[in-house]
């Protein structure tokens, strides 16, 4: 499992130009899954995501999770992630899990990042599978990638 955290101060997405996913500060998380992830890293995964610090203190230090803040989480599923670009220019996806393998996993995470988290902070999302337009305005910028 492979997911990109970019710190938002704003993002959303839409499919056929309805908005399905909206926030206003805190995280953008893409989720890719590969052939070998199981059900086992989806609660490593989930607590890294909400105990991340890279959110600021009074001091200007990030050492403050989205929990601290009370932010806000978009969750969006995102097969590319595992493409692979080391030959040619056309990236090869034979990495990324299959649609019958990656939606249960996918929406495993979900459910399980909502039962521990949803009474602290705002949590929305894509579609999985679905063609959508992430819109965000990055803060700092921070990205991160992590991988189990």
């Amino acid at each position: 499992m492979k997911i990109v955290v970019q710190r938002v101060k704003s993002a959303n997405v839409k499919i056929d130009s309805s908005i399905v996913g909206e926030i206003n500060g805190g995280i953008l998380a893409l989720i890719g899954i590969t052939h070998t992830d199981t059900i086992n890293e989806i609660d490593w995964m989930c607590n890294k995501i909400a105990n991340l610090r890279i959110f600021d203190d009074e001091n200007g230090v990030m050492n403050k999770s989205i929990l601290n803040v009370k932010g806000e989480i978009l969750f969006i599923s995102n097969f590319t992630l595992y493409g692979n670009i080391k030959k040619g220019f056309r990236p090869s996806y034979v990495d990324a899990a299959d649609g019958n393998i990656a939606k249960p996993l996918y929406n495993q995470f979900i459910n399980t990042f909502k039962e521990k988290y949803k009474s602290e902070i705002k949590i929305e999302e894509g579609m999985f599978g679905a063609m959508m337009e992430v819109t965000l305005i990055n803060d700092g910028p921070v990205t991160l990638i992590i991988e189990k």
